[in-house]
């Protein structure tokens, strides 16, 4: 159904493939009726259920139904059939930002544009009572005329009106560009950890690097709780003050949104009055092709005791603090991520679930053919059927839990060919990790 060519519930044409993660795969499409282009973001509605992202989905849905911005991107309409969901999105045909900061630093008047295009929509969102809490350059994707458009709200909190002085506390988002507050584990101001972000992402458009970076995710966390960056020699005096204001530590005495509109930095140019946005309404009526988020799960809502059933296997070893200070050197934590020059042994972090974890290397054994034996302890042992060069390759994966939403993967090979253990290991499991990894043993963020 999702082949080039194809045609979904007689509206939209499928055409190339635009990008893949573990669990959703996003096509460029026609609508049949208009001809316009669109985007679809095509979910696996076992995968979601699975790993126990259904509530997420929902939240994802009802936050794109709700925020409809000139610099957001538009959910159209959601169908779902018994085994997929798909989400009908506008298509940015610029594709991520990411990609013209990747070339190099952008001109300020020119990165100017894009921030007062980002505070715009962040600003918004806020009034809305949503907090993106994953804002970074490859989530900011850019339309053909090169307008700004805010992306993949998966990891956004929706607070009540009545209750957006509430505090959040879920760790989430992209390590780089966390606000202190959040890596604290303290209790945050969605606005105000948002907005730390879209400092992060101003430095990096000015200058074409990261204001905070390590090779040692300890490190990095150092800094940042710091706020210790440098703003290079051709950055402004005003937009040097701006960021400086917004890379405030202290989340109480760090700007708001409303007095970033205000700065002269900010206001140079600035249209206040957007183009209007195209007029087309987001369908998520209960009709016979569209449904909304709490139906869209219906047709397999009896398989929740299966996902159950399989959380219950996944109880990963937790770490306290005797256990941390063993694996680290002395009571530096950079231990954890040590170079021993042991290369049949790797590490990542990643914020995903347990299960999710698991679901995403059952995935990838049953991809490379590989048995996967589960044991107590949250230890997997994947087994290859037919003997290599040095008889059969065995790999052990353990995790270990520090937090219920912080997780240390140790991989390592038991038995069998390092070659064939080293290119499995670069050209199959690493790509496909990469939708739960935080950050490699040994790489920069």
């Amino acid at each position: 159904m999702e082949k080039r060519g194809s045609v979904l519930m007689q509206k939209y044409e499928f055409g190339r493939l635009l990008g893949q993660g573990n669990f959703a795969k996003v096509y460029h499409a026609r609508d049949l009726k208009t001809g316009d282009n669109v985007a679809i973001k095509v979910f696996d509605k076992e995968k979601v259920l699975k790993v126990g992202l259904v509530d997420q989905t929902k939240r994802e849905i009802s936050i794109m139904k709700l925020v409809k911005h000139p610099n957001v991107l538009q959910l159209y309409e959601v169908l779902a059939t018994k085994t997929k969901i798909y989400f009908i999105i506008e298509y940015a045909k610029g594709g991520e930002l990411f990609n013209k900061v990747a070339k190099g630093r952008i001109h300020e008047d020119i990165a100017r544009k894009y921030v007062q295009q980002l505070i715009s929509a962040v600003d918004y969102c806020h009034s809305k009572g949503v907090y993106h809490r994953d804002l970074k350059p490859e989530n900011l994707l850019l339309d053909e005329n090169g307008v700004l458009k805010v992306a993949d709200f998966g990891l956004s909190a929706l607070v009540e009106s009545h209750h957006q002085e509430s505090m959040l506390s879920t760790v989430c988002g992209t390590p780089a560009y966390v606000a202190p507050e959040v890596i604290s584990r303290r209790g945050y101001d969605g606005a105000k950890s948002d907005l730390w972000s879209c400092g992060v992402i101003l430095y990096v458009l000015l200058s074409g690097h990261l204001p905070f970076y390590d090779l040692n995710l300890m490190a990095l966390y150092k800094k940042i709780g710091k706020a210790k960056y440098k703003c290079p020699n051709w950055f402004s005096f005003e937009s040097r003050r701006l960021i400086a204001k917004i890379l405030d530590p202290n989340p109480h005495t760090r700007i708001s949104t409303t007095k970033v509109m205000e700065s002269s930095w900010f206001k140079k140019g600035f249209n206040s009055k957007p183009d209007k946005m195209e007029n087309r309404l987001i369908n998520v009526a209960s009709s016979s092709s569209s449904v909304d988020s709490d139906n869209v799960f219906g047709v397999c809502e009896n398989q929740s005791s299966d996902v159950e059933e399989n959380q219950a296997l996944v109880k990963p070893t937790y770490l306290n603090a005797f256990d941390i200070i063993s694996l680290s050197a002395g009571l530096d934590l950079t231990g954890l991520f040590a170079n021993n020059g042991d290369e049949d042994n790797v590490k990542f972090t990643s914020m995903n679930s347990a299960s999710s974890i698991m679901s995403t290397l059952e995935d990838i054994a049953r991809v490379l053919k590989m048995t996967i034996a589960k044991k107590d302890g949250g230890l997997l042992k994947l087994e290859r059927s037919k003997e290599g060069r040095k008889g059969q390759l065995s790999i052990d994966v353990e995790i270990f839990e520090f937090t219920e939403s912080f997780y240390l993967v140790e991989m390592k090979k038991l038995c069998g060919d390092t070659l064939e253990y080293q290119k499995i290991l670069k050209e199959d499991i690493r790509p496909n990790l990469k939708a739960i990894v935080w950050v490699w043993q040994g790489e920069k963020q």
